[in-house]
């Protein structure tokens, strides 16, 4: 409670079994992060890693949905990782988890995972702003999907799984490229955001042996403003306003 005094609305966000601080973090918790996190099937993980973890969202809600595993978070945001350990330490899940103030490419932690997660920066050539930390968090010059993609394969354990969510246009290579690294596709989930409109996101699980892909889609809103039963029934286990 401590955290939220002195604080804007906004720069808490609270879910139903945790409280995300977000007043130090360039990227503040949002639907594309909270649907990946709700949606990834992580199963009895011994050991799981956020990628990037930015306020620590994904990494306390792979805490929520697994009652015994190690979590470790990492993120080159020197700011973010004070926030996500904060986050970390007020949560009841705080003695399994932890994170470094590390980019994935100097990440060597000796051991395998589990279960991967990434929501990473999604703009590979967009115009940047003047917030270099944005910059960071959005925009692929400081991890490239190459270098993502090469730290999930040496960091996965075997039969691991990896879950990662992207702009639906950037669908087709950063499959190529995980098809490169012997990583593979088991299903996507195409997000909608109103009924009716093309998908403009990706929710992707991948393994590091070929299946059969699996693809359905997932409608956030109905024309008329309504969340979804669908949404619903995916997030209710986090949000507050289910």
């Amino acid at each position: 409670m401590g955290a939220e005094i002195g604080m804007k609305k906004n720069q808490v966000f609270k879910f139903k079994h945790f409280t995300i601080a977000q007043d130090k973090c360039a990227m503040k918790v949002n639907t594309d992060g909270v649907l990946l996190g709700a949606w990834a099937t992580i199963g009895k993980a011994k050991r799981m890693l956020d990628i990037g973890t930015g306020t620590g969202v994904l990494a306390l809600m792979l805490a929520q949905k697994n009652s015994a595993a190690a979590i470790d978070a990492i993120d080159i945001d020197d700011a973010a990782v004070i926030q996500a350990s904060q986050n970390f330490a007020g949560s009841i899940w705080h003695h399994r988890m932890m994170a470094y103030n590390l980019s994935l490419q100097e990440f060597f932690p000796g051991l395998k995972y589990d279960v991967i997660i990434t929501n990473p920066p999604y703009f590979v050539d967009d115009l940047k702003t003047a917030d270099e930390r944005k910059n960071l968090a959005k925009h692929t010059t400081a991890l490239s999907y190459e270098e993502l993609l090469h730290g999930i394969k040496r960091l996965l354990a075997p039969n691991g799984t990896a879950f990662v969510v992207l702009p639906f246009f950037n669908l087709t290579g950063f499959e190529y490229i995980a098809n490169q690294h012997e990583l593979f596709f088991q299903k996507i989930t195409e997000v909608i955001a109103v009924a009716g409109r093309a998908p403009y996101l990706a929710l992707i699980e991948i393994k590091d042996k070929e299946n059969t892909k699996k693809r359905d889609s997932l409608t956030i809103q109905q024309e008329n403003g309504d969340y979804t039963e669908q949404y619903v029934s995916v997030t209710k286990e986090f949000y507050l306003k289910f």
